[in-house]
């Protein structure tokens, strides 16, 4: 990956800026780190910076999804193999540890590497040693280990599914990114800047912006897929747009929404009020708020939590959906 293929790093909130000069510290040290996060929420670009503010920067960086590849092929992915070692080894392979001498290998997803890939690429850490997969000689090699997982390794190290040494020896430092939900000040900005891309990716003149309510949705929507899904979001929403003159006004958190989609036909769950009626002596109000409130988060279940859609199935409008969120106390329903 060479330095400007590099994506920017876009952030102003206080939590998003302390992580970026943490990065910063560690990148001028020698040493194994690990980065946790949520999916989308940048671990990749994270361990980019790393590599290219360190005094490693114009050596290589080497990238592997730990994750894509069966036990038997990562290794060799990762150590590399020699000439016979097995059906179809016509020639001998380096391996991603060869290929990154002097550099950083970034291992993404690296709780689903097995015990014994674990126990080589500690080796490699305490070390600096290596073999090819059907080889003996010995290799040096001279690697910064930057891995990266969205599991709870701690966790899985005291179940016995990840080796404590390796975890130790990896923990230097431990980068954990905060989710996009956090990040309530970048959200607009990361739009901003996705919008104006693919804006120019379409070949169009400029980006007339998002509308107020567009923004609303943004700013209200839990990102579960954080700025990856955010990035989809804003592109397909310039794509689908009706013109560049236009401000964007609608967002499509689900491109799978359809009333034709499989399964999406809606269940008959018809009870009567008579059924759910308390049989005992009730309070009648606590009762229709308890009722409210149900009915108001299964609505949202059903739209996704997109709260503009979910107003129109209530048959109500926005802000009345609001105010009723706000009454209950559900703004935050959609993180749940």
């Amino acid at each position: 990956m060479d330095r400007q293929q590099e994506q920017p790093l876009i952030g102003e909130a206080p939590v998003f800026l302390e992580i970026l000069e943490r990065v910063s510290r560690v990148a001028q040290l020698n040493r194994p780190v690990l980065i946790i996060g949520e999916r989308g929420t940048g671990k990749e670009l994270i361990a980019a910076r790393i590599h290219y503010l360190s005094p490693r920067w114009d050596r290589p960086f080497v990238k592997l999804n730990c994750a894509a590849l069966a036990e038997s092929l990562l290794e060799t992915e990762l150590f590399g193999h020699e000439a016979g070692s097995f059906t179809g080894a016509t020639r001998r392979r380096l391996g991603r540890f060869e290929l990154a001498n002097e550099g950083s290998l970034f291992l993404d997803e690296l709780a689903n590497t097995s015990d014994r890939v674990q126990e080589k690429v500690l080796r490699v850490i305490e070390y600096g040693e290596l073999e090819r997969v059907g080889g003996n000689d010995t290799i040096r090699t001279d690697v910064r280990i930057i891995g990266a997982t969205n599991e709870d390794l701690p966790a899985l190290a005291e179940q016995g599914r990840f080796r404590a040494d390796l975890l130790d020896r990896l923990a230097f430092d431990v980068i954990t990114l905060p989710p996009l939900r956090e990040r309530q000040e970048d959200i607009l900005p990361l739009a901003e800047h996705f919008a104006v891309k693919m804006s120019g990716e379409l070949g169009l003149e400029l980006f007339a912006g998002f509308s107020e309510s567009a923004r609303d949705l943004l700013l209200e929507y839990a990102w579960p897929g954080n700025v990856r899904e955010l990035k989809n979001v804003v592109e397909r929403a310039v794509y689908t747009s009706l013109g560049e003159d236009d401000p964007i006004s609608e967002i499509n958190f689900d491109p799978f929404d359809s009333p034709w989609r499989p399964g999406n036909a809606p269940e008959a769950a018809e009870i009567s009020l008579t059924d759910r009626s308390p049989q005992e002596p009730y309070g009648f109000k606590e009762y229709i708020q308890e009722m409210e409130i149900e009915l108001l988060q299964a609505a949202l279940q059903r739209c996704r939590f997109n709260q503009k859609k979910t107003a129109e199935f209530l048959g109500m409008t926005y802000h009345q959906l609001r105010g009723y969120l706000r009454k209950y106390e559900l703004t935050d329903s959609e993180e749940d």
